[in-house]
């Protein structure tokens, strides 16, 4: 059997805070691009290329996979792209402060809907650190932001991607988790960013695609399909291997605030008040949806025990339930192992003509008495004699015997085993024919 790898919560933090890094470094890049492309061609450009440029460095990642493979990559891909087009829509009936606060919604629309659905339990902790998150995503977009338009339709559209970036959440990480041996999670993102531009592409096509016309243009192209998208799918399908979906969104909600460090770095924007508490509660969510230790599903009707709890499991990265099942299947085992009472009561035999419980008179020529060395704790060919003999001599107390020992049949076991090759077949009558 296959050894799964053991999670490693660190290593996973550090790819999706990558991945909210590089997502959130294309905002201040597509500001300034979609004034010049339609966002319906940019999205359908840089996903494909996206899914191009994984397949060119492996062009074996999609050979032999199995049909699940293909499911799971074209369910998240679909989910995804219909949100991504469905917040490109949006934005016509929207400022994008609104869009950005009601995308960034799907940080509080992840644990409500894995409480839902897969019954996942959010301690208290995760709940804080949502809530903080959600508190530094209000001081980013909405603190300071000028009233722009506002349709309900477009709003409605939004909370509607940002629901399937919660839904993609939850079903990525419960893939990675429940099928880790069978999760590809390199050829899953193959399809992924494939679906995803396939789609924009269909969504884009009745209008004519436009491609970029300026050296200038097609860099950042190339970095929001390369960084942002290719690498960032990639990192976020190992990254979400190694932490549970819920403090996965709580990291992957922290793209405001790289947004906002890249604005000042490279664009010379000037710190403000909502822009420092944004940053602050944001960072204290990170550390709290990372620290925080995570909880199995709880099965329907469970109660917390009341009273004093043994302590915790001593050592370093062992789970208490898997430790638990271990303890379970070593009791099994060893259970399995152990000899037990033999299930047949054969009772004692009844007394007998024969003072030995031996085939044939010569004990060290008959071949039958190695059988009968085996252990008297199951049922042997000497207990099972005696009782059918015991039976036997029992109807017919006055026949002689042939052997020394109680046979089945009047024949001495020793002579059967002589007559059957010449016989082919034998018929066993009582009393023996002389």
């Amino acid at each position: 059997m296959a050894v799964v790898p053991a999670p490693r919560p660190s290593t996973g933090a550090v790819l999706l805070l990558f991945v909210s890094a590089a997502w959130g470094s294309a905002f201040p890049l597509m500001d300034d691009l979609i004034n010049r492309l339609p966002f319906q061609d940019l999205l359908a450009e840089r996903y494909l290329l996206a899914a191009l440029t994984l397949f060119l460095i492996r062009p074996s990642s999609l050979r032999g996979l199995s049909r699940s493979t293909w499911i799971q990559g074209a369910l998240l891909g679909l989910m995804f792209g219909v949100g991504q087009n469905a917040q490109a829509w949006g934005l016509h009936g929207l400022s994008s402060s609104v869009s950005g606060f009601a995308v960034g919604c799907n940080v509080i629309f992840t644990p409500l809907l894995g409480m839902i659905l897969f019954k996942v339990h959010v301690s208290r902790r995760i709940w804080l650190a949502v809530a903080l998150a959600l508190a530094g995503l209000t001081s980013f977009t909405l603190i300071g932001a000028e009233s722009g338009k506002l349709y309900p339709v477009a709003l409605g559209a939004t909370i509607a991607a940002a629901i399937l970036y919660a839904a993609h959440t939850l079903l990525l990480g419960r893939m990675s988790v429940k099928k880790r041996q069978g999760f590809n999670a390199y050829a899953v993102s193959v399809i992924q960013l494939a679906v995803i531009g396939l789609l924009s592409g269909a969504l884009a096509l009745p209008d004519g695609i436009q491609t970029p016309d300026r050296p200038g243009d097609w860099l950042i192209l190339a970095h929001l399909s390369v960084v942002s998208c290719a690498l960032g799918f990639l990192a976020r399908s190992y990254g979400q291997r190694h932490v549970p979906a819920v403090p996965a969104a709580i990291l992957m909600s922290s793209q405001p605030l790289w947004v906002a460090a890249i604005s000042v770095l490279w664009f010379g924007e000037h710190i403000d008040g909502p822009l420092v508490l944004g940053g602050g509660l944001t960072a204290a969510a990170m550390v709290l949806a990372v620290s925080a230790r995570q909880e199995p599903p709880r099965p329907p009707g469970y109660r917390r025990p009341i009273g004093p709890q043994p302590p915790p499991t001593q050592g370093k990265g062992l789970d208490p339930n898997l430790l638990a099942s271990a303890l379970r299947a070593r009791a099994v085992l060893a259970e399995l192992r152990r000899r037990r009472e033999d299930p047949i009561r054969l009772g004692e035999p009844e007394p007998v003509h024969s003072h030995t419980l031996v085939a044939c008179a010569n004990v060290e020529g008959c071949p039958w008495q190695a059988v009968n060395s085996v252990s008297g704790q199951e049922p042997s060919l000497d207990r099972l004699i005696a009782r059918a003999s015991s039976v036997v001599r029992s109807q017919h107390p006055d026949t002689p015997d042939c052997c020394r020992s109680v046979t089945l049949v009047g024949t001495c076991l020793c002579q059967v085993s002589r007559q059957s090759p010449a016989n082919r077949s034998l018929s066993f009558v009582w009393p023996p024919v002389s």
